[in-house]
């Protein structure tokens, strides 16, 4: 008898949809009436016409549990492709974030900013008692950053969610 892969994983999915109203809703409720989480979503039009969006979800489990969120999002009306990145080879995966982080003590703001370029984090506002940093980059990355402001100082935090691609000529 084989064994049951009960390893949680993490799975980048991205479905390319006919960009109308009601489908970001249908795939949403797929995942909440099923009780699967989903870490991040983004969905934005891909073509120029307007007529496509491509959703970019991440979700985890086990690998029962992820063919089982494919199959059925790949049941949904108007899906049109559904694709594991993560288990289809290389992938790019970006976040970005807006941190706010305050610190008036000159010895704190010379650290965050020390750390902040460190990072490659833009400043898009200053003030005397505060910053607020874009960084753009994989997930782990921003993480890192925040666990590394937080004794500094932050404050609020905004992310986008993941954006996700294949990398080379493979078209999702």
């Amino acid at each position: 008898m084989p064994s049951i892969d009960t390893t949680y994983r993490s799975a980048t999915i991205s479905v390319l949809v006919d960009n109308e109203a009601g489908v970001l809703a249908r795939v949403i409720g797929l995942f909440s009436g099923r009780g699967y989480n989903i870490d991040s979503l983004t969905v934005a039009p891909v073509d120029d016409s307007g007529m496509r969006s491509r959703i970019n979800v991440v979700t985890s489990g086990t690998q029962m549990v992820i063919e089982q969120i494919k199959a059925q999002l790949d049941r949904l009306v108007p899906v049109h492709r559904v694709s594991d990145l993560t288990q289809q080879g290389p992938h790019l995966a970006r976040e970005m974030a807006l941190i706010k982080v305050i610190a008036d003590a000159s010895d704190k703001r010379a650290e965050v900013l020390r750390l902040a370029d460190a990072f490659r984090a833009r400043v898009m506002d200053a003030t005397v008692e505060s910053f607020v940093f874009e960084l753009t980059g994989t997930t782990e990355k921003l993480d890192a950053f925040l666990d590394l402001m937080r004794p500094l100082g932050l404050a609020e935090v905004s992310r986008t969610g993941v954006a996700a691609m294949a990398r080379g000529k493979t078209v999702i």
